[in-house]
């Protein structure tokens, strides 16, 4: 008896080839169990190791966990006693868990110490066409390298550690294309920031993003993380982008990818991700790249994101009057008066860091401003990993910042979530190149502008928000 040949395969989505090949078990209502091949660990995943103490069990797969000392360490020095007591505590925690289940770890004072979603993507442990988690909302950051990556709970971390495996219901998914070429001094956190003011700030709820469109293929690897670690920002799952020539290339070499024929095996089933042609998305977002421009959020949502040549909006040119009145009480938090021009606002300090814009390309954009220049407001550069910074510095452009009066840290989250006392005061304003402007994000009664690393670099050397295309270059005469 021969069996039917099965039919042809319909097109797939990128998410769908992943989503299918790591299926392990499917529940009636739809939820898969999925297969997770990379897990990221730190010290915020204590309470995870505590329920599996409590449950007796042990990690199933060490090998596959990587352990990274990055939410809560100092800054200021490789010193514990940098910390408070109590995060102090929980980073020697993440090393006892570590120890005690035989995991890999990257401890506060190793050479591979950086944030989790600098360091993966740095070692090759993050690859195309892997499912990957972490506690942390920003996971989807590694999806710009074609995996499927998004952050778990507690609960879902212990599950994890546990098992390999994680349950999860099917996402919808967004394509959001972005076509043309980006002008000058426009970078991966202009097209970010305008993708979200453009669909809202849960414009992509229940969806998967994946970003398509020439400019997003003209974005390095650094440029491409920054556009999916925001995706989170926009309501979204998590972010993709398909593996292509520039993520082969910046992967090739890496300690934890593929040698030899194995790396020839692998090229050809990354590069065999992309969606289909023909396949089918829920919903698609078109942008035109010429019209992005360099940009700044004036409220308390990423969502408040206009060009910096703009003004602040007024709330009575709104109909709906819920939205009025929301829109006043954001700008009277925000000490902004309707009509100002950005550009006039000044600001109190600024941060250059994070995991959305602390890579390498991150630093240079910020250098290029800072040289020749001074800081007129206290400002502080974190990169985003030990590695970033011996690199940086082989540049030379921690002497970059430094003659520029801006401090140069060591790497960690840092003030992207106010930890060890890096936060503004009350009534501060800061130009930061984090993901988050929420009220209270950067210090109780902070206020936030999200921009990009170069913007933040201009706004440090002029005390205002700035224009960087009116920055670049320096003036031959005012350079040191």
């Amino acid at each position: 008896m021969t069996r039917p040949s099965p039919g042809p395969i319909a097109p797939r989505t990128m998410l769908r080839k992943i989503w299918d090949s790591h299926r392990v078990a499917v529940r009636d209502g739809g939820e898969a169990l999925l297969y997770v091949d990379r897990h990221y660990a730190h010290e915020g995943s204590f309470h995870a190791f505590d329920i599996l103490k409590l449950q007796g069990r042990s990690v199933r797969r060490p090998d596959l966990t990587l352990c990274i000392a990055d939410h809560y360490v100092p800054t200021v020095s490789r010193d514990a006693a940098d910390a408070s007591p109590e995060i102090a505590n929980m980073v020697e925690q993440l090393s006892e868990n570590a120890r005690r289940e035989n995991l890999p770890l990257l401890a506060m004072g190793d050479a591979g110490q950086g944030i989790v979603h600098v360091v993966g993507p740095e070692l090759g442990m993050t690859q195309p066409g892997l499912v990957i988690v972490c506690g942390d909302s920003h996971t989807s950051t590694h999806g710009a390298f074609g995996a499927l990556a998004f952050g778990i709970g507690a609960s879902e971390v212990a599950h994890v550690l546990a098992t390999q495996t994680i349950w999860q219901a099917p996402p919808k998914v967004m394509r959001v294309s972005v076509d043309g070429t980006l002008g000058a001094g426009v970078t991966a956190k202009d097209v970010i920031l305008s993708i979200i003011a453009s669909i809202g700030a849960d414009g992509a709820s229940g969806h998967v993003l994946e970003y398509a469109g020439s400019a997003i293929r003209s974005l390095s690897m650094d440029g491409r993380m920054t556009v999916c670690n925001m995706s989170i920002e926009a309501g979204g799952r998590a972010g993709m982008i398909a593996p292509d020539d520039t993520t082969i290339n910046y992967l090739r070499g890496r300690p934890y990818v593929p040698t030899g024929a194995d790396w020839e095996a692998a090229e050809a089933d990354w590069r065999s991700l992309a969606s289909d042609a023909d396949a089918s998305f829920d919903r698609e977002a078109r942008l035109d790249a010429g019209t992005i421009a360099p940009s700044v959020t004036w409220g308390n949502s990423p969502e408040d994101a206009v060009p910096v040549t703009a003004s602040v909006p007024d709330p009575s040119s709104l109909d709906d009057e819920g939205a009025s009145a929301a829109m006043a009480a954001t700008l009277e938090y925000m000490g902004l008066e309707a009509g100002t021009r950005l550009v006039d606002v000044p600001i109190d300090r600024a941060f250059i860091g994070s995991c959305t814009n602390a890579r390498l390309d991150d630093l240079r954009a910020a250098a290029e401003i800072a040289k020749g220049r001074r800081a007129v407001v206290p400002a502080v550069v974190v990169p985003g990993s030990t590695a970033i910074k011996a690199a940086a510095e082989a540049e030379g452009l921690d002497r970059i910042f430094e003659e520029a009066g801006f401090e140069w840290r060591h790497s960690g989250c840092s003030m992207c979530v106010g930890i060890n006392g890096d936060t503004a005061a009350a009534g501060e304003r800061v130009a930061s190149t984090t993901n988050r402007n929420f009220r209270g994000r950067q210090g109780k009664g902070s206020r936030t502008h999200l921009m990009g690393p170069a913007m933040a670099a201009a706004a440090a050397v002029t005390g205002r928000i700035t224009d960087v295309r009116q920055l670049v270059p320096a003036p031959a005469g005012q350079r040191d």
